[in-house]
């Protein structure tokens, strides 16, 4: 048993020493430093903010020009193609959705009822209109010529700038 404190003291001896050799020397140094900069830590140094560049506001003076966005047509060099007997039926009073363009309009959904397709069209108003074969919509005097389960077929008559007009085919299809 006396062996036994004498282990521990010898022992605990050796852990005192050792804990000592850890401490450092100039510790207290170090903290009576921080204690000053703590105590007075001074004024913190000022910031330049950069120089602002003055702004001068361009103007623009071609907005009444064609848009640079969208496919210039090609000038022909003689008179343009076309039939004059293609123009569009001024008499016919125009349908709702002729105040629209293709872009704008969106088809929603294909009805059937009995055995007559439907399109259901929605316009930039939030309203969705029912649309059958024969009838009209977007700008460019389109009819539509067939209905399928996932989009409207129409055809419109485009002017060609020289007193024809041309028909071209143009599809409306239900966005998945």
């Amino acid at each position: 048993m006396r062996e036994m404190r004498r282990y521990w003291r010898v022992v605990g001896g050796g852990l005192m020493l050792a804990l000592a050799g850890c401490a450092d020397p100039q510790l207290s140094s170090l903290d009576r430093e921080l204690a000053t900069i703590r105590a007075n830590p001074g004024t913190p140094a000022s910031l330049e903010l950069p120089q602002v560049p003055s702004y001068e506001a361009t103007p623009y003076e071609q907005g009444d020009r064609r848009s640079p966005f969208r496919p210039q047509l090609p000038e022909p060099e003689t008179a343009p193609a076309g039939e004059a007997g293609l123009a569009p039926d001024a008499d016919r009073s125009r349908e709702p959705l002729e105040a629209y363009s293709l872009e704008e309009l969106e088809l929603v959904g294909v009805l059937a009822m009995g055995g007559q397709s439907n399109a259901l069209i929605k316009a930039p108003d939030g309203e969705v209109h029912r649309l059958q074969i024969g009838r009209h919509m977007g700008r460019d005097h389109g009819r539509i010529v067939s209905i399928t389960g996932s989009s409207v077929q129409l055809v419109e008559l485009v002017p060609t700038g020289g007193g024809g007009w041309v028909e071209r085919n143009t599809r409306l299809a239900l966005d998945n």
